[in-house]
């Protein structure tokens, strides 16, 4: 049995390799710095030993065949220059799921900005209702399935064979310290979701020109018999492609190959494919960014062989992701909801989502901004547009370099910030009544910020 010890196995992606891997054979082990669910959960079910710290004293613990290595390593960390220094064989993550798993597969792979979680969680759904049996990495736990990773299993028409597709979130974030291509450019998917593109990244990346790159890079790697599914209405994914393109594409959104019909209150709405009618997708999940990422889904698959009525009709009994819009708990009156939300743009579909779910309800939105490029302060001048339909904005500045309450200011007397993590929980509690909805939106664990707002709501 082959031992791979995985440096920085927290990450969603990277324990997402560790599930897999478990999985396909493997003897697994890993480290990380702190740990929080989902991932800590899912290795501790799955009885992965993870070692707390980037020591080097631990490469003697963990006598590994290859170290694969997530790109929250860098240079200078003890176990990395180990490593280097003892002649270790080593891997990045992206390469070895490549190598080991995707080499044979037919890849759907989900990039953009926006939305790769919640769409590929989606399109692995679509094609499990369908009897395809996916595999999928995907960086969140789909609460269709309630892992975040697994090899393709046996299809129920064929249950002597393995299904050849795999879903996979496609990140442009980099791939290690010793490799700056996008993740993205080692998965060479067959069917190809192109979401939305905007800057980000601001930590790795100099601008959009340079991210454009990137995906230009991923689009050169889809087959001439394969498919991208693209984003019609964002014109930085049209300039990609005019780069050049060898693979057919099906614009979704706006006046174009796939098409939003009619939509109800509910969410429901009519799928259009050039231009007739061709499904229905009846669900509760809230927001154009989702009806959109629902066209993509449906292109895809049927790329992959589900016809749209099929995929419709799995999209219809689609629960969303964990940590997306998802709802923590209701206590006198206050419901507490947990999203991901981290990019201006993000922030702003969730807040707008919400408000469409709850009308006149108030928002209390309450902000870690904890991403590498909120943490530069880069987009920190869109933030307040992006939260002004809440009622209360509480802003967590612990952590950061630039002034949260300057670069927020506009939002007036709606907004509180401070670096003080208990006198913040308080001040949310007393501004807290029955009625409201109090949205949380960060990309880590927030201090177990949920659990204790709920706690404190109780009492």
């Amino acid at each position: 049995m082959k031992h791979i010890h995985i440096i920085g196995i927290g990450g969603t992606f990277m324990g997402g390799v560790a599930a897999i891997a478990k999985e396909a054979g493997f003897k697994v082990t890993g480290c990380d710095a702190k740990m929080y669910p989902p991932m800590s959960t899912q290795l501790k079910a799955l009885g992965i030993d993870v070692h707390e710290g980037f020591d080097a004293a631990q490469l003697d613990t963990f006598q590994a065949d290859v170290y694969v290595i997530g790109n929250v390593a860098k240079r200078g960390m003890d176990v990395i220059e180990a490593v280097l220094n003892r002649g270790l064989p080593y891997i990045s993550g992206p390469q070895w799921l490549a190598e080991n798993v995707l080499h044979h597969h037919w890849v759907l792979a989900v990039a953009g900005t926006h939305g790769k979680t919640t769409t590929a969680s989606m399109l692995a759904w679509v094609l499990e209702y369908a009897g395809l049996a996916p595999g999928f990495l995907i960086g969140g736990v789909p609460q269709n399935f309630s892992v975040s990773a697994r090899l393709p299993q046996a299809p129920e028409q064929d249950p002597h064979s393995k299904s050849p597709f795999f879903v996979v979130e496609a990140d442009e974030y980099d791939t290690a310290f010793f490799d700056k291509r996008s993740k993205f450019i080692h998965y060479r998917p067959r069917t190809c979701i192109l979401n939305n593109l905007e800057f980000d990244h601001a930590d790795i990346f100099a601008d959009l020109v340079a991210i454009q790159t990137q995906f230009h890079h991923l689009v050169r790697t889809v087959p001439s018999e394969g498919l991208i599914a693209c984003n019609g209405t964002e014109q930085s994914l049209r300039d990609t492609l005019a780069k050049g393109c060898w693979t057919p594409v099906e614009f979704f959104g706006g006046e174009n190959n796939w098409q939003i019909g009619e939509v109800d209150s509910d969410g429901s709405f009519d799928v259009l494919f050039e231009g007739k009618k061709a499904g229905r997708v009846a669900w509760q999940i809230i927001g154009e960014h989702n009806r959109m990422n629902a066209l993509a889904v449906i292109a895809a698959a049927r790329h992959a062989g589900v016809d749209i009525q099929t995929a419709c009709e799995a999209l219809s009994q689609f629960k969303n992701v964990k940590r997306r819009m998802e709802t923590k708990g209701v206590v006198n009156g206050v419901t507490v909801y947990d999203d991901f939300a981290h990019h201006p743009t993000a922030i702003a579909t969730t807040v707008a989502g919400l408000r469409q779910k709850v009308g006149s309800g108030r928002i209390l939105a309450v902000l870690e901004p904890r991403s590498n490029t909120m943490k530069l302060g880069t987009m920190k001048d869109a933030l307040p547009e992006s939260l002004k339909e809440a009622d209360h904005v509480f802003c967590y500045a612990g952590g950061l370099d630039w002034d949260v309450a300057e670069a927020l200011a506009p939002l007036g007397n709606k907004l509180y910030v401070n670096r003080d993590f208990d006198a913040f929980m308080a001040e949310i509690i007393h501004h807290a009544q029955s009625g409201d909805h109090i949205l949380v939106m960060s990309n880590g664990g927030f201090g177990g910020i949920h659990d204790k707002l709920l706690s404190a709501l109780a009492k």
